[in-house]
């Protein structure tokens, strides 16, 4: 095994390592501190199935849920993220976000597997939220101290969402919008890793409607204020995808973003969350 860093805020690559198959635990641990310490982890090469694409997340927490798609059927809980060469709906998610962070236990991480990759754009971004809190002028992180944001994901799956009603049916990845999508969650904007034991932002605007106790004019400057700061360039890495990849990124201490730029070609990928198993987690002593 081997971990070749990206040079950028966060993201490395490993070889060494085949994926199709049970992993020895000490790898599974190497891997693990890799993850801890770069956030964003690529494997090229790699052929998998769905079937593997669980056996990934099962090796790394448990399987989680992804609440708003449908899965490929019933009994493949895989999402495929797709879109069409011909596709007019606009790209999904080129807003930053961490996965699911409206619910009471987001998921720890991601994996998406690349089945087409078209031969330009379609490339994913990622901000390190432990630099950007790590870098942050002390009067923003005054203003943040002890906030708990709330958050939902009505602007993005209630049915007067982005991805609601009014969407279309162009789109060919299957969107499931529904009124639950209003439900609040509070999480403290600043939480502490609890495997590498560093503080980190969560959450950004989009899925953080406000903040616990402030009025909303005063509320939404903080969050602009914060998405500036937390998405400047300094702490960003953009993934350049391959066919046959496997890229898996930790939501407790990044954003992502997908971007477009392929019009006229297919991308797929296919798509599990993380959920957490705290028993599998590194204590913070041997994470590093």
């Amino acid at each position: 095994m081997k971990v070749i860093p990206s040079g950028e805020a966060c993201g490395a690559s490993i070889t060494g390592v085949d994926l199709s198959k049970p992993v020895d635990p000490d790898v599974v641990n190497a891997i693990r501190r890799a993850w801890l310490s770069h956030h964003v982890l690529a494997f090229p090469d790699q052929t998998l199935t769905d079937p593997d694409l669980v056996r990934v997340a099962n090796t790394f927490g448990a399987l989680g849920d992804d609440p708003y798609f449908e899965s490929i059927t019933p009994e493949n809980p895989v999402v495929a993220l797709t879109r069409r060469a011909d596709e007019e709906a606009p790209v999904f998610a080129e807003s930053w976000h961490s996965d699911w962070s409206f619910k009471a236990s987001p998921p720890i991480g991601t994996c998406l597997y690349s089945i087409t990759v078209p031969p330009v754009g379609g490339d994913t971004s990622f901000s390190n939220q432990q630099k950007a809190l790590a870098d942050m002028p002390d009067d923003l992180r005054d203003r943040l101290e002890g906030k708990v944001a709330l958050h939902n994901a009505a602007a993005a799956y209630a049915p007067d969402g982005m991805y609601g009603e009014g969407d279309g049916s162009d789109r060919s990845m299957k969107i499931l919008y529904s009124e639950n999508a209003r439900e609040i969650e509070k999480h403290p904007i600043i939480i502490v890793h609890p495997e590498s034991g560093n503080e980190t932002l969560f959450g950004t605007v989009g899925y953080i409607v406000g903040f616990e106790g402030m009025a909303k004019e005063e509320s939404d400057a903080l969050l602009m204020d914060l998405w500036t700061w937390q998405t400047r360039p300094e702490f960003q890495y953009t993934h350049k995808w391959q066919a046959n990849m496997l890229v898996m990124w930790d939501n407790r201490s990044v954003l992502h973003r997908a971007n477009g730029g392929y019009d006229g070609y297919d991308r797929e990928l296919h798509r599990v969350t993380v959920a957490a198993r705290p028993d599998l987690f590194l204590e913070p002593a041997l994470a590093s």
